[in-house]
């Protein structure tokens, strides 16, 4: 939530996950707030535990998925949470309202191994009104961009280059980016490598960790537009009494307490 309080004057939106046991909360009765006294700043307790106290949703989806079967999506716009960690903590000072929509998603199966099935609670905040069809697909998508970090960490050394200058670190990842877009543009163009252990890949593209696995066999094919390499004798080596310079030496940054 603080997120999305720092982010309140930007055109963005967000879309995180939630613990099944959150509570939320409706604003006040208007009829309420006439009284007197001092006005309330919480309404009806939404506590996700507790299916009686739920709201009537304020918008629901239904539809079939080829992966996750009877899909459906319910959302609660309007709702906030208690802010408990805020800048203005200690100083008297009233605490933010952060307003945004609670989504849950449920599914009628999942795919892959058998395992038990949780309540999938969303928290969405931004400018304008969600998308339901497109919210549970956006979250769902994490888990491709995580697997793909790691290939590019593990399987081509993004982070191996111990480089020294923002330069060189902006061309070292685009030459890694290059890499994987031509990995994946490779999947239906190579032919399964998988070892004894693994099971084969026929049905679909190849993933690019199987592709860099067989790519060394396309680039005969493919070619390169590099000049074939010139011969060379022995390399003298560097002169006698010629010292290299010392790499240039910058001081660590580091925070302020």
């Amino acid at each position: 939530m603080q997120l999305a309080l720092d982010l309140d004057h930007v055109p963005v939106a967000t879309l995180v996950r939630l613990r099944k046991d959150r509570c939320f909360y409706a604003d006040p009765d208007p009829a309420i707030l006439g009284r007197m006294g001092r006005p309330p700043r919480h309404g009806h307790k939404f506590d996700c535990t507790s299916p009686p106290s739920w709201l009537p949703p304020t918008a629901e989806l239904r539809m079939e998925d080829p992966q996750y079967g009877t899909v459906r999506v319910r959302a609660w716009a309007g709702l906030h949470p208690k802010q408990q960690n805020h800048a203005a903590r200690g100083t008297r000072k009233t605490r933010p309202v952060v307003r945004g929509t609670l989504i849950l998603v449920e599914v009628s199966r999942l795919p892959g191994p058998v395992r038990p099935w949780q309540l999938l609670w969303l928290w969405w905040s931004g400018p304008g009104t969600p998308d339901l069809a497109v919210m549970w697909r956006a979250y769902i998508r994490r888990f491709d961009e995580e697997h793909t970090f790691r290939f590019l960490k593990q399987g081509l050394n993004c982070t191996v280059p111990r480089l020294r200058h923002p330069e060189q670190a902006d061309r070292w990842t685009w030459l890694v980016l290059a890499a994987y877009t031509q990995l994946r543009r490779a999947g239906t163009s190579v032919r399964d490598q998988h070892l004894p252990w693994e099971r084969p890949q026929r049905d679909h593209p190849l993933s690019p960790y199987r592709v860099r696995r067989a790519f060394s066999a396309l680039l005969l094919i493919v070619g390169t537009p590099a000049n074939a390499p010139k011969p060379c004798g022995r390399s003298p080596g560097r002169p006698k009494g010629r010292q290299p310079e010392s790499a240039p030496r910058y001081p660590p940054l580091k925070k302020s307490a």
